[in-house]
């Protein structure tokens, strides 16, 4: 397997409390990694600080051989773009604006747009299907537009590596599934590298290629949804009784939990 990113020996935490400890995982080139976990294990966190949003209190997180927080910041911005979790546009900006503001790492200082700018802006909008709504105000957009446009300035950075933090959180089912089909496109069709973190189980399973578990900032395990989604990891790590089945379109494993560990539900 090889990996774009790394993370070797990483621990971090917040105000002098580690939310995880030496803490080893290697990220897929051309893959979607989602990571999942019960609420509170560090899943965010560990995110964060494999994208530089906060600084590890131990260890080293590797982009291309280097270690990430020693590079300089424009450099990562143009190898890796991050949208966490409840982005919020400042009041009366367009799409389009905001779509603009991840050419930003590629442009000399108080440089304008260039041509090849405003091409990526274009590309980036046709890709996640905001075009026709290019001139609309984002505070205007349903909550599957807003986040499609902020995916689209994520785009718009050109890099090869999409760190997103819940990017379905608060979306019904349509437009939850609409944004990670998006996803699996972009993966598909452009080569990006995406790294996650959801808490639909099921919609990790079907969009994922590999899955890292987390249980108390410590990695449980990793591979492929078939390998790591079974019985004993959904008691280990999300401390509930499940069914493990085959979805009968997709062929992939579907999680049916019945109850927490201990207290099965009788109806």
């Amino acid at each position: 397997m090889q990996s774009c990113i790394t993370a070797h020996k990483l621990s971090a935490g917040y105000n002098g409390r580690s939310v995880f400890r030496d803490l080893d995982i290697d990220i897929p080139a051309g893959k979607i990694t989602t990571l999942i976990g019960s609420n509170g294990s560090g899943k965010s966190t560990i995110l964060k600080t494999m994208s530089r949003l906060l600084v590890p209190s131990g260890g080293t997180v590797y982009l291309e051989g280097q270690s990430i927080h020693s590079m300089p910041t424009k450099l990562v911005a143009q190898k890796l773009a991050l949208l966490p979790q409840g982005a919020q546009a400042p009041t009366g900006i367009t799409v389009r604006d905001l779509v603009e503001y991840g050419r930003f790492p590629h442009r000399a200082k108080l440089s304008g747009l260039t041509s090849k700018d405003q091409e990526i802006i274009r590309w980036a909008l046709s890709s996640t299907g905001m075009t026709a709504l290019a001139d609309r105000e984002m505070d205007q957009l349903s909550g599957g537009q807003r986040q499609r446009g902020w995916i689209a300035m994520a785009l718009a950075q050109k890099t090869d590596l999409l760190f997103l933090d819940e990017p379905t959180t608060y979306l019904d089912i349509s437009h939850q599934l609409e944004i990670l089909q998006l996803l699996r496109k972009l993966n598909e069709e452009q080569g990006v590298t995406v790294v996650m973190v959801l808490h639909d189980l099921n919609h990790a399973i079907m969009f994922s290629d590999y899955l890292v578990a987390i249980k108390e900032g410590k990695k449980h395990n990793a591979g492929s949804p078939e390998n790591v989604i079974t019985p004993q990891t959904l008691r280990e790590v999300f401390n509930v009784e499940a069914e493990v089945i085959y979805h009968p379109v997709l062929e992939v494993p579907v999680c049916l939990p019945y109850g927490v560990r201990g207290q099965v539900f009788q109806k």
